[in-house]
Protein backbone atom coordinates (compact mmCIF):
# COMPACT_ATOMS: atom_id res chain seq x y z
CA UNK A 1 0.00 0.00 0.00
CA UNK A 2 1.25 3.21 -0.57
CA UNK A 3 1.95 6.13 1.78
CA UNK A 4 -0.73 8.08 1.03
CA UNK A 5 -1.78 8.63 4.70
CA UNK A 6 1.74 10.19 5.32
CA UNK A 7 1.44 14.36 5.42
CA UNK A 8 2.56 16.09 2.73
CA UNK A 9 5.54 17.65 4.65
CA UNK A 10 6.73 14.61 5.46
CA UNK A 11 5.89 12.70 2.44
CA UNK A 12 8.14 15.19 0.40
CA UNK A 13 11.59 14.36 2.16
CA UNK A 14 10.73 10.92 2.06
CA UNK A 15 10.30 11.48 -2.02
CA UNK A 16 13.94 13.01 -1.52
CA UNK A 17 15.38 10.19 0.24
CA UNK A 18 14.22 7.75 -2.84
CA UNK A 19 15.78 10.36 -5.12
CA UNK A 20 18.72 10.05 -3.56
CA UNK A 21 19.62 6.10 -3.59
CA UNK A 22 19.16 6.44 -7.32
CA UNK A 23 21.66 9.53 -7.22
CA UNK A 24 24.33 8.41 -5.00
CA UNK A 25 24.81 4.97 -7.54
CA UNK A 26 25.21 7.36 -10.85
CA UNK A 27 27.74 9.49 -8.85
CA UNK A 28 29.41 6.97 -7.10
CA UNK A 29 30.13 5.14 -10.65
CA UNK A 30 32.03 8.09 -11.84
CA UNK A 31 34.81 7.46 -9.58
CA UNK A 32 34.62 4.06 -7.61
CA UNK A 33 36.10 1.82 -10.66
CA UNK A 34 38.93 3.81 -10.77
CA UNK A 35 41.05 2.11 -8.65
CA UNK A 36 40.09 -1.28 -9.75
CA UNK A 37 41.41 -0.74 -12.75
CA UNK A 38 44.93 -2.61 -13.04
CA UNK A 39 42.92 -5.59 -10.98
CA UNK A 40 40.43 -5.37 -14.00
CA UNK A 41 43.22 -5.31 -16.42
CA UNK A 42 45.38 -8.36 -14.58
CA UNK A 43 41.97 -10.44 -14.50
CA UNK A 44 40.73 -10.11 -18.25
CA UNK A 45 43.97 -9.84 -19.92
CA UNK A 46 42.79 -6.82 -22.19
CA UNK A 47 44.95 -3.72 -23.15
CA UNK A 48 45.77 -0.20 -21.73
CA UNK A 49 43.34 1.63 -24.48
CA UNK A 50 40.42 -0.92 -23.77
CA UNK A 51 41.04 -0.48 -20.16
CA UNK A 52 40.84 3.09 -20.80
CA UNK A 53 37.26 2.81 -22.20
CA UNK A 54 36.07 0.63 -19.50
CA UNK A 55 35.83 3.91 -17.47
CA UNK A 56 35.26 6.29 -21.22
CA UNK A 57 32.28 4.15 -22.14
CA UNK A 58 29.88 5.00 -19.14
CA UNK A 59 31.04 8.53 -19.05
CA UNK A 60 30.61 9.44 -22.47
CA UNK A 61 26.93 7.84 -22.81
CA UNK A 62 26.27 9.54 -19.95
CA UNK A 63 26.93 12.81 -21.05
CA UNK A 64 25.86 12.26 -24.63
CA UNK A 65 22.31 11.21 -23.84
CA UNK A 66 21.67 13.40 -20.57
CA UNK A 67 19.70 16.14 -23.13
CA UNK A 68 17.69 13.21 -24.16
CA UNK A 69 16.67 12.18 -20.69
CA UNK A 70 15.26 15.11 -19.49
CA UNK A 71 13.12 15.46 -22.54
CA UNK A 72 11.83 11.88 -21.67
CA UNK A 73 11.57 12.53 -18.01
CA UNK A 74 9.03 15.78 -18.83
CA UNK A 75 7.49 13.76 -22.09
CA UNK A 76 6.97 10.50 -20.46
CA UNK A 77 6.31 11.23 -16.74
CA UNK A 78 9.72 11.69 -14.43
CA UNK A 79 8.87 8.77 -11.98
CA UNK A 80 8.40 6.75 -14.77
CA UNK A 81 11.60 7.55 -16.26
CA UNK A 82 13.67 7.69 -13.30
CA UNK A 83 12.20 4.00 -12.47
CA UNK A 84 13.04 3.01 -16.12
CA UNK A 85 16.74 4.34 -15.46
CA UNK A 86 17.38 2.65 -11.93
CA UNK A 87 16.44 -0.61 -13.58
CA UNK A 88 18.48 -0.33 -16.55
CA UNK A 89 21.40 0.81 -14.08
CA UNK A 90 21.01 -2.12 -11.55
CA UNK A 91 20.76 -4.55 -14.42
CA UNK A 92 23.73 -3.67 -16.27
CA UNK A 93 25.98 -4.15 -13.03
CA UNK A 94 25.22 -7.12 -12.82
CA UNK A 95 26.31 -7.99 -16.08
CA UNK A 96 29.23 -5.92 -15.52
CA UNK A 97 29.88 -7.98 -12.43
CA UNK A 98 30.12 -11.03 -14.14
CA UNK A 99 31.89 -9.72 -17.20
CA UNK A 100 34.97 -11.83 -18.63
CA UNK A 101 36.07 -9.91 -21.50
CA UNK A 102 36.95 -6.54 -22.28
CA UNK A 103 33.46 -6.43 -25.18
CA UNK A 104 31.29 -7.45 -22.60
CA UNK A 105 32.19 -5.34 -19.38
CA UNK A 106 32.71 -1.70 -21.82
CA UNK A 107 29.16 -2.95 -23.36
CA UNK A 108 27.19 -3.07 -20.07
CA UNK A 109 28.76 0.29 -18.89
CA UNK A 110 27.51 2.06 -21.83
CA UNK A 111 24.52 0.49 -20.90
CA UNK A 112 25.40 1.51 -17.54
CA UNK A 113 25.58 4.87 -19.14
CA UNK A 114 22.31 5.08 -20.32
CA UNK A 115 20.71 4.51 -17.22
CA UNK A 116 22.45 7.18 -14.94
CA UNK A 117 21.47 9.51 -18.10
CA UNK A 118 17.43 8.43 -17.68
CA UNK A 119 18.07 8.72 -13.52
CA UNK A 120 19.97 11.88 -13.68
CA UNK A 121 17.61 14.56 -14.70
CA UNK A 122 14.75 13.21 -13.85
CA UNK A 123 16.30 13.59 -9.67
CA UNK A 124 16.52 17.21 -10.54
CA UNK A 125 13.14 17.70 -12.16
CA UNK A 126 11.51 15.25 -8.90
CA UNK A 127 12.42 17.56 -6.64
CA UNK A 128 11.90 20.88 -8.37
CA UNK A 129 8.03 19.38 -9.06
CA UNK A 130 7.86 18.22 -5.18
CA UNK A 131 9.35 21.22 -3.06
CA UNK A 132 7.66 24.49 -2.91
CA UNK A 133 10.47 27.46 -4.06
CA UNK A 134 10.92 28.43 -0.15
CA UNK A 135 12.57 24.87 0.28
CA UNK A 136 13.68 24.14 -2.93
CA UNK A 137 17.34 25.21 -1.83
CA UNK A 138 17.35 23.03 1.13
CA UNK A 139 16.58 20.04 -0.66
CA UNK A 140 19.07 20.88 -3.46
CA UNK A 141 21.59 21.67 -1.12
CA UNK A 142 20.86 17.96 0.22
CA UNK A 143 20.85 15.94 -3.62
CA UNK A 144 24.54 18.20 -3.86
CA UNK A 145 25.94 16.82 -0.83
CA UNK A 146 24.94 12.96 -0.99
CA UNK A 147 26.41 13.77 -5.03
CA UNK A 148 29.40 14.79 -3.71
CA UNK A 149 29.55 12.09 -1.12
CA UNK A 150 29.26 9.49 -3.35
CA UNK A 151 31.90 11.29 -5.58
CA UNK A 152 34.42 11.52 -2.99
CA UNK A 153 34.22 7.67 -1.56
CA UNK A 154 33.99 5.80 -4.67
CA UNK A 155 38.04 6.11 -4.83
CA UNK A 156 38.29 4.42 -0.98
CA UNK A 157 34.76 2.14 -1.83
CA UNK A 158 36.52 1.16 -4.33
CA UNK A 159 40.04 0.85 -3.02
CA UNK A 160 38.72 -1.47 -0.03
CA UNK A 161 36.84 -3.45 -2.42
CA UNK A 162 39.54 -4.55 -4.50
CA UNK A 163 41.73 -5.37 -1.96
CA UNK A 164 39.85 -7.21 0.48
CA UNK A 165 37.35 -8.72 -2.05
CA UNK A 166 36.89 -8.51 -5.71
CA UNK A 167 36.80 -5.64 -8.39
CA UNK A 168 33.85 -7.39 -9.21
CA UNK A 169 31.84 -6.25 -6.52
CA UNK A 170 32.61 -2.80 -7.16
CA UNK A 171 29.42 -3.35 -9.54
CA UNK A 172 27.78 -5.95 -7.57
CA UNK A 173 27.30 -3.13 -4.67
CA UNK A 174 24.85 -1.14 -6.83
CA UNK A 175 22.19 -4.10 -6.99
CA UNK A 176 20.79 -4.21 -3.90
CA UNK A 177 20.59 0.27 -3.67
CA UNK A 178 19.15 0.08 -6.93
CA UNK A 179 16.14 -2.40 -5.57
CA UNK A 180 15.45 -0.61 -2.84
CA UNK A 181 15.24 2.69 -5.08
CA UNK A 182 13.16 1.50 -7.28
CA UNK A 183 10.89 0.14 -4.26
CA UNK A 184 11.48 3.59 -2.60
CA UNK A 185 10.26 5.16 -6.03
CA UNK A 186 7.26 3.10 -6.38
CA UNK A 187 6.24 4.31 -3.00
CA UNK A 188 7.27 7.81 -2.44
CA UNK A 189 7.20 9.46 -5.50
CA UNK A 190 4.40 11.16 -7.22
CA UNK A 191 4.39 11.18 -10.44
CA UNK A 192 4.53 14.30 -12.32
CA UNK A 193 5.15 15.56 -16.45
CA UNK A 194 5.32 18.39 -19.11
CA UNK A 195 1.16 18.72 -19.35
CA UNK A 196 1.47 21.27 -22.46
CA UNK A 197 -1.46 20.47 -24.94
CA UNK A 198 0.92 18.80 -27.40
CA UNK A 199 4.24 16.73 -26.91
CA UNK A 200 6.09 14.73 -28.92
CA UNK A 201 9.80 13.37 -28.84
CA UNK A 202 12.09 15.60 -31.08
CA UNK A 203 13.98 12.96 -32.77
CA UNK A 204 16.46 15.26 -35.61
CA UNK A 205 17.19 17.21 -32.09
CA UNK A 206 18.30 14.40 -30.26
CA UNK A 207 20.12 12.79 -33.28
CA UNK A 208 22.55 16.20 -34.01
CA UNK A 209 22.84 16.97 -30.17
CA UNK A 210 23.82 12.98 -29.14
CA UNK A 211 26.06 12.94 -32.36
CA UNK A 212 27.70 15.99 -31.77
CA UNK A 213 28.12 15.83 -28.09
CA UNK A 214 29.60 12.06 -28.77
CA UNK A 215 32.21 13.89 -30.90
CA UNK A 216 32.94 16.48 -28.82
CA UNK A 217 33.77 14.32 -25.70
CA UNK A 218 35.49 11.82 -27.83
CA UNK A 219 37.74 14.41 -29.18
CA UNK A 220 38.62 15.00 -25.57
CA UNK A 221 38.95 12.00 -24.69
CA UNK A 222 41.24 11.21 -27.57
CA UNK A 223 43.29 14.59 -27.15
CA UNK A 224 45.10 13.49 -24.25
CA UNK A 225 46.89 10.26 -26.12
CA UNK A 226 47.28 11.89 -29.53
CA UNK A 227 47.56 15.16 -28.79
CA UNK A 228 45.71 18.46 -30.29
CA UNK A 229 46.69 18.97 -33.66
CA UNK A 230 46.54 15.32 -34.50
CA UNK A 231 44.00 14.35 -37.71
CA UNK A 232 41.43 12.38 -35.85
CA UNK A 233 40.93 14.97 -32.59
CA UNK A 234 40.94 17.39 -35.92
CA UNK A 235 38.46 15.97 -37.19
CA UNK A 236 35.69 15.03 -34.42
CA UNK A 237 36.00 18.57 -33.29
CA UNK A 238 34.75 19.68 -36.90
CA UNK A 239 32.02 17.00 -36.74
CA UNK A 240 31.42 18.17 -33.37
CA UNK A 241 30.95 21.74 -34.58
CA UNK A 242 28.68 21.05 -37.30
CA UNK A 243 26.53 19.00 -35.17
CA UNK A 244 26.10 21.55 -32.80
CA UNK A 245 25.45 24.14 -34.94
CA UNK A 246 22.59 22.05 -37.14
CA UNK A 247 21.36 20.81 -33.49
CA UNK A 248 20.74 24.84 -32.54
CA UNK A 249 19.69 26.23 -35.98
CA UNK A 250 16.95 22.74 -35.84
CA UNK A 251 16.10 23.60 -32.40
CA UNK A 252 15.51 27.55 -32.92
CA UNK A 253 12.99 26.55 -36.29
CA UNK A 254 11.38 23.10 -34.56
CA UNK A 255 7.86 24.03 -33.69
CA UNK A 256 7.94 21.59 -30.37
CA UNK A 257 12.15 21.33 -29.64
CA UNK A 258 13.71 18.96 -27.25
CA UNK A 259 15.78 22.41 -25.48
CA UNK A 260 14.08 25.54 -25.54
CA UNK A 261 16.81 27.52 -26.35
CA UNK A 262 14.10 30.69 -25.14
CA UNK A 263 15.47 29.12 -21.31
CA UNK A 264 18.81 30.93 -22.40
CA UNK A 265 17.10 34.73 -22.36
CA UNK A 266 16.69 34.26 -18.62
CA UNK A 267 19.98 36.12 -17.47
CA UNK A 268 20.18 33.81 -14.39
CA UNK A 269 19.54 30.78 -16.07
CA UNK A 270 22.08 31.49 -18.68
CA UNK A 271 25.02 32.58 -15.64
CA UNK A 272 24.32 29.64 -13.35
CA UNK A 273 24.70 27.50 -16.52
CA UNK A 274 28.24 28.99 -17.60
CA UNK A 275 29.57 29.03 -13.69
CA UNK A 276 28.44 25.15 -13.65
CA UNK A 277 30.55 24.90 -17.12
CA UNK A 278 33.27 26.99 -15.14
CA UNK A 279 32.80 24.46 -11.97
CA UNK A 280 33.50 21.62 -14.08
CA UNK A 281 36.48 22.99 -16.12
CA UNK A 282 38.16 23.92 -13.25
CA UNK A 283 37.23 21.20 -10.54
CA UNK A 284 36.98 17.75 -12.27
CA UNK A 285 40.70 18.39 -13.55
CA UNK A 286 42.14 19.02 -10.10
CA UNK A 287 40.40 16.09 -8.45
CA UNK A 288 41.90 13.67 -11.33
CA UNK A 289 45.53 15.56 -11.51
CA UNK A 290 45.60 15.45 -7.45
CA UNK A 291 44.59 11.88 -7.46
CA UNK A 292 47.47 11.48 -9.90
CA UNK A 293 50.09 13.59 -7.44
CA UNK A 294 49.64 12.13 -4.19
CA UNK A 295 49.77 8.34 -5.89
CA UNK A 296 52.99 9.36 -8.15
CA UNK A 297 54.77 12.23 -6.64
CA UNK A 298 53.59 11.42 -3.12
CA UNK A 299 53.89 7.90 -3.17
CA UNK A 300 50.29 6.88 -1.32
CA UNK A 301 48.48 3.73 -1.87
CA UNK A 302 44.77 3.80 -4.00
CA UNK A 303 42.86 3.86 -1.17
CA UNK A 304 45.21 6.51 0.71
CA UNK A 305 44.14 8.62 -2.10
CA UNK A 306 40.58 8.22 -1.86
CA UNK A 307 40.80 9.05 1.50
CA UNK A 308 42.82 11.91 1.30
CA UNK A 309 39.79 13.70 -0.65
CA UNK A 310 37.51 13.07 2.95
CA UNK A 311 38.07 16.51 4.77
CA UNK A 312 36.73 17.76 1.72
CA UNK A 313 33.78 15.78 1.48
CA UNK A 314 33.05 15.94 4.80
CA UNK A 315 33.09 19.88 4.66
CA UNK A 316 30.58 19.57 1.51
CA UNK A 317 28.10 17.01 3.26
CA UNK A 318 27.98 19.54 6.20
CA UNK A 319 27.73 22.88 4.77
CA UNK A 320 25.79 21.97 1.26
CA UNK A 321 22.23 21.75 2.81
CA UNK A 322 22.66 24.99 5.01
CA UNK A 323 23.99 26.24 2.13
CA UNK A 324 20.81 25.51 -0.20
CA UNK A 325 18.82 27.06 2.74
CA UNK A 326 21.04 30.19 3.06
CA UNK A 327 20.44 30.86 -0.76
CA UNK A 328 16.10 30.40 -0.40
CA UNK A 329 16.88 33.26 2.15
CA UNK A 330 19.21 35.45 0.79
CA UNK A 331 19.46 34.57 -3.20
CA UNK A 332 21.63 32.23 -5.07
CA UNK A 333 24.46 35.06 -5.69
CA UNK A 334 25.07 35.86 -2.08
CA UNK A 335 26.24 32.27 -1.84
CA UNK A 336 27.97 31.46 -4.87
CA UNK A 337 30.04 34.52 -5.19
CA UNK A 338 31.78 34.26 -1.96
CA UNK A 339 31.93 30.00 -2.78
CA UNK A 340 33.58 30.80 -5.89
CA UNK A 341 36.41 32.93 -4.55
CA UNK A 342 37.17 30.18 -1.97
CA UNK A 343 37.42 27.83 -5.30
CA UNK A 344 39.89 30.24 -6.32
CA UNK A 345 41.89 30.10 -3.88
CA UNK A 346 41.89 26.38 -3.00
CA UNK A 347 43.16 25.75 -6.39
CA UNK A 348 46.33 28.67 -5.89
CA UNK A 349 46.77 26.37 -2.29
CA UNK A 350 47.22 23.46 -4.25
CA UNK A 351 49.37 25.50 -6.60
CA UNK A 352 52.07 25.88 -3.85
CA UNK A 353 52.87 22.10 -3.34
CA UNK A 354 56.06 19.99 -4.83
CA UNK A 355 57.35 16.39 -4.13
CA UNK A 356 58.09 17.30 -0.53
CA UNK A 357 54.78 17.98 0.91
CA UNK A 358 52.28 16.16 2.58
CA UNK A 359 48.95 15.41 4.11
CA UNK A 360 48.80 18.02 6.28
CA UNK A 361 50.07 20.95 3.93
CA UNK A 362 47.35 19.63 1.57
CA UNK A 363 44.46 20.07 4.26
CA UNK A 364 44.22 23.93 3.91
CA UNK A 365 43.78 23.22 0.38
CA UNK A 366 41.06 21.12 1.05
CA UNK A 367 39.57 22.43 3.95
CA UNK A 368 39.29 25.85 1.90
CA UNK A 369 37.90 23.80 -1.47
CA UNK A 370 35.74 21.81 0.09
CA UNK A 371 33.86 24.89 1.98
CA UNK A 372 33.98 27.05 -1.19
CA UNK A 373 32.25 24.17 -3.58
CA UNK A 374 29.68 23.80 -0.96
CA UNK A 375 28.75 27.49 -0.94
CA UNK A 376 28.69 27.26 -4.75
CA UNK A 377 27.26 24.25 -5.89
CA UNK A 378 23.96 23.95 -4.32
CA UNK A 379 23.03 27.67 -5.18
CA UNK A 380 24.42 27.72 -8.89
CA UNK A 381 22.35 24.42 -9.27
CA UNK A 382 18.92 26.06 -7.36
CA UNK A 383 19.70 29.34 -9.37
CA UNK A 384 19.20 27.51 -12.66
CA UNK A 385 16.14 25.34 -11.75
CA UNK A 386 14.16 28.22 -10.00
CA UNK A 387 14.97 30.31 -13.43
CA UNK A 388 12.65 27.94 -15.37
CA UNK A 389 9.16 27.04 -15.36
CA UNK A 390 8.74 23.94 -13.67
CA UNK A 391 6.79 21.83 -16.18
CA UNK A 392 10.26 22.19 -18.09
CA UNK A 393 12.46 21.44 -14.87
CA UNK A 394 13.62 17.85 -16.79
CA UNK A 395 15.38 19.73 -19.65
CA UNK A 396 16.35 22.58 -16.87
CA UNK A 397 17.86 19.74 -15.14
CA UNK A 398 19.54 18.19 -18.62
CA UNK A 399 20.94 21.29 -19.28
CA UNK A 400 22.57 22.33 -16.00
CA UNK A 401 24.05 18.69 -15.67
CA UNK A 402 25.29 18.79 -18.96
CA UNK A 403 27.08 22.10 -18.51
CA UNK A 404 28.81 20.35 -15.53
CA UNK A 405 29.79 17.16 -17.64
CA UNK A 406 31.27 19.09 -20.93
CA UNK A 407 32.83 21.00 -18.43
CA UNK A 408 34.44 18.12 -16.40
CA UNK A 409 35.49 16.44 -19.91
CA UNK A 410 37.43 19.80 -21.34
CA UNK A 411 38.76 20.42 -18.04
CA UNK A 412 40.67 17.25 -17.73
CA UNK A 413 41.72 17.74 -21.51
CA UNK A 414 42.64 20.87 -21.23
CA UNK A 415 44.74 20.94 -17.74
CA UNK A 416 45.94 17.38 -19.10
CA UNK A 417 47.69 19.13 -22.08
CA UNK A 418 48.81 22.18 -19.83
CA UNK A 419 50.50 19.13 -17.39
CA UNK A 420 52.27 17.78 -21.02
CA UNK A 421 53.70 20.92 -22.00
CA UNK A 422 56.39 20.82 -18.74
CA UNK A 423 56.92 16.86 -19.46
CA UNK A 424 60.60 15.58 -21.24
CA UNK A 425 58.13 12.72 -23.53
CA UNK A 426 61.82 10.86 -23.26
CA UNK A 427 62.38 11.14 -19.90
CA UNK A 428 59.72 12.25 -17.37
CA UNK A 429 60.49 12.95 -14.25
CA UNK A 430 58.13 13.29 -10.85
CA UNK A 431 59.56 16.84 -11.20
CA UNK A 432 58.22 17.59 -14.38
CA UNK A 433 54.64 16.34 -13.30
CA UNK A 434 54.99 18.92 -10.00
CA UNK A 435 55.93 21.56 -12.68
CA UNK A 436 52.87 20.94 -14.89
CA UNK A 437 50.19 19.93 -11.89
CA UNK A 438 50.99 23.65 -10.24
CA UNK A 439 50.85 25.24 -13.85
CA UNK A 440 47.57 23.88 -14.52
CA UNK A 441 46.06 24.63 -10.94
CA UNK A 442 47.06 28.03 -11.00
CA UNK A 443 45.42 27.87 -14.62
CA UNK A 444 42.20 26.17 -12.88
CA UNK A 445 42.22 29.24 -10.13
CA UNK A 446 41.74 31.39 -13.22
CA UNK A 447 39.27 29.58 -14.59
CA UNK A 448 37.58 29.52 -11.15
CA UNK A 449 37.51 33.23 -11.04
CA UNK A 450 35.83 33.75 -14.00
CA UNK A 451 32.95 32.29 -12.73
CA UNK A 452 33.09 34.86 -9.87
CA UNK A 453 32.01 37.64 -12.21
CA UNK A 454 29.63 35.35 -14.29
CA UNK A 455 27.76 35.18 -10.51
CA UNK A 456 28.11 38.80 -9.10
CA UNK A 457 27.08 40.29 -12.98
CA UNK A 458 24.79 37.57 -14.27
CA UNK A 459 22.79 35.92 -10.94
CA UNK A 460 19.69 37.91 -9.96
CA UNK A 461 17.43 36.58 -7.03
CA UNK A 462 15.16 33.66 -8.31
CA UNK A 463 11.24 34.26 -8.93
CA UNK A 464 9.30 31.30 -9.38
CA UNK A 465 8.37 31.01 -12.88
CA UNK A 466 4.56 30.61 -13.42
CA UNK A 467 4.60 30.29 -17.16
CA UNK A 468 3.19 26.56 -16.44
CA UNK A 469 1.68 24.87 -12.52
CA UNK A 470 3.59 21.68 -11.75
CA UNK A 471 1.30 18.67 -12.78
CA UNK A 472 1.59 16.22 -10.18
CA UNK A 473 -0.75 12.69 -10.24
CA UNK A 474 -1.51 10.71 -7.49
CA UNK A 475 0.78 8.25 -6.48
Amino acid sequence: MRARILAPENRKWLTLVAVAFGLFMIMLDNTVVNVALPSIRRDLGISISELEWVVNAYALTFGVLLLSGGKLADLLGRRRIFIVGLVIFTASSFFCGIANSAGLLIGARVVQGVGAALMNPATLSIITATFPPRQRGTAIGIWAGVSALALAIGPLVGGVITEHINWSWVFYINIPVGILGILAARVFIDESRDESLEQRLDLPGLVTSAAGLFALTYALIESNDRGWGSTLVLSLFVIAALFLIAFVLLERHQRLPMLDLGLFRNLTFAAANTVMLLIGLAMFGMFFFVSLYVQNVLGYSPIQAGATFLPMTLLIILIAPNAGRLSDRLGPRAMMVPGLILVSLSLLLFSMQDETSTFWSLLPALLVGGLGMAMAMAPTTAAAMGSVPVDKAGVGSAVINSMRQVGGSIGIAVLGAIVATQFDPDRPTPHDFVNGFQLSTRVAAGIAFAGVLVAAFGVRKVRTQPAHQPAVEPA
